[in-house]
């Protein structure tokens, strides 16, 4: 089978994130079954304009914002697709972050949405009200008409909830296993002797992560030694914004930036942290609780979409019954007084994460596409 994936970003782009992971991890077993897989996706600095990565044959062109418009990935998938692409594949997935590549008005292949989460409330507090305003109708417009007949497939129940709210049928959403990706020869790592808090993700408003500056700048007024881990990248404005609210909060000396890291060192990080928190307004799926939960460390976080699915309260870690940064730290305080209740979460997590396997996820999602085709 030959099939095409249409995402804004590939495994390769620096700003890459979960939603990238999951793409190449199912296309590269795909391509291992005896099926060509291509990605259309935008270039970065320093991108080629083509390459073949596990054996996915990935084509870059334009910017991943639509904002762009004729120079923005969305368009020039439109416009290969119509020089080069047409009639040489047996299915296309559309895979849709906030803006989707509205392949059913071009596209006469079978199609498939890839989906991980709807946007949904994120649209007003990203952008504000009169962008996030025009970012909904966006959203609603293609969710309700535009994809109305197409086969979706997710990564979550609330996903797949929110898809249903916004009157996509049941019966068209296939939910996902989802898998971890795992270094070689992974070890358990020895606890640093700090209490030490790890956040793992992209660094934006969404993710939460001035929450969890704001969640430390609590916890260090019961354990002045505290400290907290930032491990991901994000635009340079964003970051020195981070950096200055570190220094108005007196939080120098606790707080370290790690930035962009190998998969290595992050697990090798989030094996000697204490405690993954994750903040985050809003989720497909946290990747990064099963990835702590391998290597023994439980998660604390905020009770929303997406994360709601992969935290077991009280089980790999806990979901908070309010959403703040003070709530987040009065419960780190009280699991890291309770020794007894940190070890049976932690090797809880490292139960639980064993049942993610990249390869159901593949086989699942491989089922659908043959199931159209």
């Amino acid at each position: 089978m030959k099939i095409l994936i249409l995402n804004w970003r590939d495994i390769k782009n620096p700003t890459s994130g979960g939603a990238e992971v999951l793409t190449h991890e199912i296309a590269k077993r795909w391509v291992s079954w005896g099926h060509q897989v291509s990605q259309f996706s935008s270039v970065y600095p320093g991108a080629k304009s083509s390459e073949v990565v596990d054996g996915v044959q990935i084509i870059r062109r334009g910017h991943p914002y639509t904002r762009f418009i004729i120079s923005s990935v969305h368009f020039l998938a439109f416009i290969y697709y119509l020089k080069n692409f047409r009639n040489k594949f047996d299915v296309v997935i559309d895979e849709v972050h906030g803006i989707p590549f509205f392949t059913p008005w071009y596209v006469k292949e079978k199609k498939v949405v890839l989906i991980c989460e709807v946007a949904d409330g994120l649209w007003k507090r990203i952008f504000g009200t009169i962008l996030g305003t025009i970012g909904l109708f966006v959203e609603n417009f293609y969710l309700r008409l535009v994809y109305k007949n197409s086969p979706y497939l997710t990564i979550s129940e609330s996903t797949k909830t929110d898809l249903i709210r916004h009157s996509v049928s049941e019966k068209q959403i296939t939910v996902l296993p989802m898998g971890i990706t795992v270094p070689k020869n992974l070890a358990l790592a020895e606890k640093t002797p700090e209490p030490t808090l790890i956040f793992v993700g992209r660094l934006s408003r969404s993710k939460g992560v001035e929450d969890a500056i704001y969640t430390l700048a609590f916890v260090i007024k019961k354990h002045p030694k505290a400290r907290l881990w930032i491990v991901g990248r994000g635009i340079l404005p964003y970051r020195q914004r981070l950096e200055i609210m570190v220094k108005r909060l007196n939080l120098e000396g606790h707080v370290q930036f790690f930035g962009f890291v190998s998969e290595e060192e992050k697990f090798t990080l989030m094996g000697k942290a204490h405690l993954l928190i994750t903040p985050s307004f809003r989720e497909g799926f946290g990747l990064t609780v099963p990835e702590a939960g391998m290597v023994g460390t439980p998660a604390i976080g905020y009770n929303t979409m997406g994360l709601k699915d992969v935290i077991k309260d009280n089980e790999n870690g806990i979901l908070l019954r309010k959403n703040s940064p003070k709530a987040m730290a009065a419960a780190i305080e009280e699991l890291l007084s309770d020794k007894k209740q940190y070890q049976r979460l932690s090797k809880q997590a490292i139960v639980l994460a064993g049942h993610y396997d990249w390869d159901k996820t593949a086989k699942k999602a491989l089922a659908v596409i043959e199931e159209i085709s």
